[in-house]
């Protein structure tokens, strides 16, 4: 490392002992070069089209009127910085490299900016081309600067063959190591298409793909593990539900967390982490608080809803029909005396008019195994799924890494350092490792888990899946010393 650099974040680094991985950096990759690959993927007509899309500001030309009445979420806006340097080195890979010594950071994974406007994109035809020409673009970028900087491959999303296709193709012939996906797609519901409604107005719902989707992506997943690539995810969840607002901040906050929250519960609940238990999954850009929030959530849920507590808790049949009723008179009074027979016919919120028999039948019929696609034996096997498997990209300012590192032994989520240089939210790209080092100085974590944070956890994430992930790069030999 350089150490002649003057950054408060290239002194930290000089004192740490051990390298710095950055999980998560990004680029603005520039538009008319991307142009250019595109057109060489998709012809002229795909390329102006983009050009003509682009153009196009449709919240901008209605009065605040009409887009409240279309609860039309404000779009992404001035979200690039200006400081003229950084600015820069969002778009050109050699200053980008040139000036990593200066931000601390020893080698960098990076992924795409334009890939969110294109890997959930509903037209087929242009969704498939741009990322063939991200893959393209980003190959070609990236690979002079490969011992310190590796961009990730974007996968089109909208089924598991078109992302197998693109899996094959970026890592079998363009030789990516990291892949990208969006994790959820948003479809129009099918009873409302077959009803012959407009897709562009018909309900649509989350499909999470991994529970209850349409399309089996279980092949997609084994891909993963025959490229031995693990499985990072961006994803936002602007225009679900409530984040429809013209408030941007209202829609922005939360909304990665939001998005890989529902991917992750899936992830759980449909059996995906215990048919491929050798698979990684890493959810970036949310941080890390929501997952300690799920695994609690998950966990006293299932202590609360597997079949056996049912049973023994929640059983209609369970109670004692004679007991209750010598309740009701004891402690009801009159009104409840007069009317016990219908009282106690009408015991259950959930099947109000059923007998108890009757409402355990009901629910029998179809059963209630919330987790039997997880067959998990107890908290621990569901806490140990986490642990192994799930990771989570924690940008340098966000205080609830610490959460991660629970002093109380509940939990240890693998936190992931992530820059996120080139968009908005990092004001200066140089200071990025000395925010985050403030964990320490605060003493919020100590050394150990600051290393943990910044180069052990992601060096676990990816040899995990592929042991000779860092060879060839800046840091090969730490990490070999590290696994021994």
């Amino acid at each position: 490392m350089n150490n002649s650099s003057t950054s408060r974040s290239a002194d930290i680094r000089a004192r740490l002992g051990h390298p710095v991985i950055d999980a998560d950096g990004h680029w603005i990759e520039p538009i008319p070069l991307f142009l250019d690959y595109l057109q060489e993927v998709g012809g002229t007509d795909m390329r102006d089209r983009v050009i003509r899309d682009a153009k196009q500001s449709v919240w901008y030309d209605l009065s605040p009127e009409e887009r409240l009445a279309r609860r039309l979420p404000r779009p992404w806006w001035w979200g690039e910085t200006t400081h003229t340097l950084d600015r820069a080195t969002s778009m050109l890979p050699d200053l980008l490299h040139h000036r990593l010594d200066e931000f601390g950071i020893d080698f960098s994974i990076v992924y795409s900016t334009l890939a969110f406007d294109f890997v959930a994109h509903p037209d087929a035809e242009l969704r498939q081309a741009a990322c063939r020409a991200l893959n393209n673009m980003n190959r070609d970028a990236f690979d002079p600067y490969r011992k310190r900087l590796r961009p990730a491959a974007v996968l089109p999303m909208f089924t598991p063959d078109e992302a197998i296709t693109e899996l094959d193709y970026a890592a079998g012939e363009l030789g990516f190591k990291v892949a990208m996906i969006t994790n959820h797609v948003r479809r129009p519901i099918r009873t409302h298409l077959e009803a012959g409604v407009d897709p562009a107005r018909a309900d649509y719902y989350i499909d999470n793909l991994v529970l209850e989707s349409e399309y089996d992506y279980d092949p997609l997943w084994s891909k993963f593990v025959e490229h031995r690539i693990a499985v990072t995810t961006h994803a936002d969840s602007i225009g679900w539900g409530d984040r429809r607002s013209g408030n941007f901040t209202y829609n922005h906050v939360g909304h990665f967390a939001a998005a890989s929250h529902a991917f992750t519960k899936g992830l759980v609940l449909s059996g995906v982490l215990h048919r491929f238990p050798t698979l990684k999954f890493a959810m970036l850009e949310g941080g890390v608080g929501w997952a300690c929030n799920l695994l609690t959530d998950l966990i006293s849920h299932w202590e609360k809803r597997r079949p056996e507590a049912l049973m023994e808790n929640t059983l209609p049949t369970n109670l004692d029909m004679e007991h209750l009723a010598e309740l009701m008179r004891r402690h009801g009074g009159q009104r409840y005396e007069d009317k016990l027979d219908e009282l106690l016919a009408c015991v259950s919120m959930a099947a109000p008019f059923m007998s108890p028999a009757e409402a355990a039948a009901r629910e029998s019929k179809d059963g209630f195994d919330d987790f039997a696609a997880n067959p998990i034996k107890s908290a621990e096997a569901l806490r140990t799924q986490f642990v192994e498997q799930l990771y989570f990209g924690c940008e340098s300012d966000d205080l609830s890494t610490v959460w991660a590192f629970d002093k109380h032994g509940n939990h240890r989520l693998n936190t992931l350092f992530s820059s996120d240089f080139s968009h908005f939210d990092v004001v200066h790209m140089n200071r990025v490792l000395e925010e985050a080092y403030e964990l320490v100085e605060h003493e919020m974590l100590n050394p150990a888990e600051f290393k943990e944070f910044t180069f052990g956890n992601i060096a676990k994430l990816h040899t995990a899946m592929n042991p000779d992930f860092f060879v060839g790069t800046v840091v090969e030999d730490a990490v070999k010393e590290w696994q021994a």
